[in-house]
């Protein structure tokens, strides 16, 4: 098993640290083709990586916080993280036909 952290941003990646989570690898793109069952992957993916995450077996782990509208598109430091409410949520992403 293999714990993977997903984030460019140096906030959420310091956040991570000062909140314990540990992780093998920390990287700024992913590539969902290297999930192995067993794996954990963390950070705030699009829905379709996140399904084919969980299809591969592996388990998604969502950085959620509650970010006000008017601080969107701000690089967040740690500290804004933790006072938006950050928290790793899990979740299980199945990709469905459209019919």
């Amino acid at each position: 098993m293999t714990a993977v952290f997903i984030s460019r941003h140096p906030g959420a990646r310091e956040w991570a640290a000062e909140e314990g989570i540990s992780v093998d690898r920390q990287v700024t793109h992913f590539d969902p083709e290297t999930v192995q069952p067993g794996d954990v992957v963390i950070g705030t993916l699009p829905v379709h990586l996140a399904a084919r995450v969980c299809q591969r077996g592996g388990r998604y782990l969502h950085l959620s916080l509650e970010l006000p509208p008017d601080w969107r598109g701000r690089e967040l430091s740690a500290a804004d993280l933790r006072r938006f409410g950050a928290r790793l949520e899990s979740y299980q992403v199945t990709l469905l036909p459209l019919n």
